[in-house]
């Protein structure tokens, strides 16, 4: 009920004349107070108050709202009250003929009061309007808009009628009527005359009334409208940002109201601009008028076609996978024959036109737009779409296949109820990769992220910056990192620094890299230094391991993660012996390692590293109970000891010597496989 309490604070400063607009006879004020918290949390906006097949639930409304009147009223100890109510209860029996009158009625005090409390001039207690709030406002200012014209072209009918009558009655007195001054005839012939005067000038005043608020109507549709498609594109825009990681209410009902409600107002428009240009003549500026409506109403068809459900970015040919478009105007297509949508593969060039033109051979690419009443969603669901082949286009220096990107193009043909034409309507899936061997599969990723990480909200379809800053692919990654481990801990400023030194291939500790610009070449196509793997491969390797072997002991913060040379050195120099931390491995991909000190022969002491543990190791025994039988291993950095810690991982028994013969293998100086490297000590 935050509505009514915001808006019964300002009743004491409303004027009589504005309380009785807000709350007709046939609704008091009464019923708003006492239900508040009842009526805001009914779904008024989604009442269609033309359709008569809603008339059972509008009357299940008015049952409810009577019953819960009479209960009121029951419990009410003011003796006065009590009879008001109920006699309130028995007269809204009026609605049960027209229930849904008692929508547009209760629908419409909301608008109303939503747009008294925007008209104010300072927030109400310090609160503000949300996003949503401002945008159900504008709509009902829209919808009142209508109203007055309506109201206006209702006058104007009136005032005709009046005006009509008045001639009609004049025309006999002008024939009798005497010319001496004096005469009673005259007088009120004179009258006659000024009455039908006064109707003419109230006629004109009201016909050009009629015309701004036409003019007005027109120009807050066009703004409403301009900032639902916005909307919608951010929403597509959010959609494609979710691919890593960020936070995306995929939550479509809002904008299809919104839709709805602008198409309802698009048609009331175009009606009262037929029935004004048949009162007042074909002229230029209506004409201008029945085009831009006509525009607007295009250009909202055209943009509700939404793919709800994507389809997998990155695509394996001969393999099933699925997607789902919705239309936000679903229940407003025209009854009759099935709407199909079609499916077609289009390149990156293709899709900046929207260009049809089939470049590969699709499986299952059509689907039949069907209507889901629990939902109340209209969708077209691919489920078993499969690439039998693609065509691709000739590559421009070193790209690879996995560089390429195509899109889904849907399309199909739809009439609205009330529009005599249909109209071609299409929609394009996000960036897909096409690959056709597994071993495609993590360049085919690395080309999704980087284009959903770093793509702008407009852009052509689908360009993408060769370089961005650091502190752009730093937030990227640990989304990325946290949205697929599944994880409530991301990555700190020591892993971050840590990914930048491998990344641009500077070891310095103090060094800040958030300015410098990272390459597409730097992220996945050249392979880090002394390595075989390019960045991307190492550290979604990473993820991958965390994902299927590491969650728990991650999200813990058991595992401190990526952590350069000289840093590992800095935090373990002054710990005591068998001090160790968990650290991903550099040398080899998807693997952990255990960094500890240890003694040296001659009695100083030295970081030694374990050979980095793999998904494959791990599978067969935990990383606790390795870590359990470790002995030359005793406290977690800083300086917990292992075994409360990690008791809880502890479960079956690995020999110790089996676990030593094959994991101790280096010191941190030389990270190679099998080998023993010279000692370090200090």
């Amino acid at each position: 009920m935050a509505l009514w309490m915001q808006i019964s604070q300002q009743l004491p400063n409303l004027s009589n004349q504005t309380l009785m607009e807000l709350y007709p006879d046939s609704f008091p004020i009464d019923v708003r107070h006492y239900l508040a918290n009842w009526i805001e949390e009914q779904r008024w906006e989604d009442f269609d108050t033309d359709s008569l097949e809603q008339e059972p639930q509008a009357r299940r409304l008015l049952e409810q709202m009577v019953e819960l009147l009479q209960e009121v009223a029951f419990h009410n100890p003011n003796v006065v009250e009590k009879v008001k109510l109920q006699h309130i209860s028995r007269n809204m029996s009026t609605f049960q003929t027209q229930p849904l009158q008692l929508v547009r009625t209760v629908r419409d005090i909301l608008r109303r009061e939503r747009l008294l409390l925007r008209q104010m001039p300072t927030p109400i207690n310090g609160t503000t309007l949300t996003s949503r709030e401002v945008n159900t406002s504008d709509l009902d200012t829209l919808v009142l808009k209508v109203l007055d014209i309506q109201s206006c072209r209702q006058q104007i009918h009136q005032l005709q009628e009046e005006l009509n009558w008045e001639k009609q009655e004049a025309e006999p007195m002008q024939g009798t009527a005497s010319q001496n001054d004096l005469d009673p005839k005259h007088a009120d012939q004179v009258t006659k005359q000024t009455r039908i005067a006064q109707l003419e000038y109230k006629y004109q005043e009201c016909a050009k009334k009629r015309v701004q608020l036409l003019q007005e109507a027109m120009c807050s549709l066009e703004q409403c409208q301009t900032r639902l498609i916005h909307r919608i594109k951010s929403w597509r825009w959010e959609q494609l940002r979710s691919t890593i990681g960020l936070a995306f209410d995929d939550n479509l009902l809002p904008l299809q109201t919104w839709c709805e409600q602008l198409l309802g107002v698009n048609g009331n428009l175009r009606q009262e601009l037929m029935l004004v240009k048949r009162d007042h003549g074909s002229v230029e500026q209506f004409h201008l008028l029945e085009e831009n409506l006509s525009h607007l109403l295009q250009l909202l068809i055209h943009s509700s076609l939404v793919v709800e459900k994507q389809p997998p970015q990155v695509i394996k040919t001969q393999s099933k996978f699925s997607s789902t478009v919705r239309y936000l105007l679903g229940e407003k297509v025209a009854p009759g024959k099935p709407v199909l949508l079609k499916a077609q593969i289009i390149t990156e060039t293709q899709a900046r036109n929207l260009g049809q033109g089939n470049v590969g051979e699709l499986i299952n690419s059509t689907a039949i737009l069907e209507h889901n009443t629990a939902s109340k969603s209209t969708c077209a669901t691919f489920r078993n779409m499969s690439i039998r082949k693609i065509k691709r286009a000739d590559r421009k220096g070193s790209e690879s296949v996995t560089e390429e990107k195509f899109a889904l193009l849907f399309t199909t043909e739809i009439v609205i109820t009330g529009c005599e034409s249909p109209y071609c309507v299409q929609t394009i899936s996000l960036p897909v990769v096409i690959i056709v061997h597994g071993s495609q599969e993590n360049n085919a990723m690395a080309t999704v992220i980087w284009d959903c990480a770093f793509s702008e909200p407009n852009r052509i379809p689908f360009v993408v910056p060769e370089r961005v800053p650091w502190s752009q692919m730093s937030e990227a990654l640990s989304s990325k990192f946290m949205s697929e481990v599944q994880t409530s801990r991301g990555l700190d400023r020591y892993n971050l620094h840590c990914l930048a030194q491998k990344i641009f291939d500077k070891l310095e500790i103090s060094e800040d890299f958030n300015k410098m610009p990272v390459s597409w070449a730097q992220f996945n196509k050249e392979v880090l230094p002394g390595r075989t793997f390019t960045f991307w491969q190492w550290f979604e390797g990473v993820i991958d391991l965390t994902k299927k072997c590491l969650k728990a002991y991650w999200t813990e913060g058991l595992i401190f993660g990526f952590i350069g040379k000289q840093h590992l050195h800095v935090i373990l120099q002054n710990k005591p012996n068998g001090t160790f931390l968990l650290r991903f491995s550099d040398s080899e991909i998807g693997g952990i390692t255990i960094a500890y000190v240890d003694v040296c022969e001659n009695g100083g002491r030295k970081i030694q590293n374990i050979q980095p543990f793999t998904k494959k190791d791990l599978d067969s025994a935990g990383l606790g109970d390795r870590i359990r039988d470790i002995k030359c291993i005793k406290y977690v950095y800083p300086d917990m000891p292992k075994n409360e810690v990690f008791k809880k991982y502890f479960t079956g028994y690995l020999p110790v010597s089996e676990i030593i013969n094959s994991t101790i293998f280096s010191s941190f100086s030389n990270l190679t496989v099998g080998k023993l490297s010279a000692t370090v000590c200090f």
